[in-house]
């Protein structure tokens, strides 16, 4: 998957946040992308422990086989946290694109009691495994763009 693939994965998944947002759940999206760029699956947040990358990995181990996952994409808005990057781990997803760092998102959400954000990135979560998890971000270039429907929204 080249860069330009992955900005244009992240904005498709920044809709599915703000979708999450309009709807009152916390501004987090996720995709499914398979090995052919086609996006399989969309994913907005339901609530504190129905994360947008949890849904979408546990449905994706529901319809495709772990071989298939291999060699799919998930692509979240944040950086997935240890639930969810866990559940991309044992779900088989080979690769996973973040927009913006788990530690841009505590400096948003501070201690709101929704968002009690822990400071374990993905890299340490998946790189603990015995699977060699491809991950790719932040992307400095779409960042702004990617937390702009969180500013605000954990004032209220």
């Amino acid at each position: 998957m080249t860069r330009d693939q992955m900005l244009a994965h992240l904005r498709a998944a920044d809709a599915i946040a703000r979708e999450a947002a309009a709807h009152g759940h916390h501004p987090f999206g996720a995709v499914l992308v398979g090995p052919n760029d086609a996006i399989l699956m969309r994913q907005g947040n339901i609530d504190t422990v129905h994360h947008a990358e949890t849904e979408l990995a546990r449905r994706a181990a529901a319809a495709y086989s772990p071989e298939f996952l291999w060699t799919c994409t998930l692509v979240s808005t944040g950086e997935p946290c240890a639930m969810c990057s866990g559940t991309l781990y044992w779900a088989n997803i080979g690769r996973l694109v973040y927009g913006f760092e788990e530690t841009e998102l505590l400096a948003l959400t501070a201690d709101h009691p929704e968002n009690p954000t822990m400071s374990l990135s993905s890299r340490v979560v998946l790189g603990s495994g015995q699977k060699k998890i491809e991950v790719h971000g932040p992307f400095p270039e779409i960042e702004d763009e990617l937390v702009s429907v969180h500013r605000g929204f954990w004032q209220r």
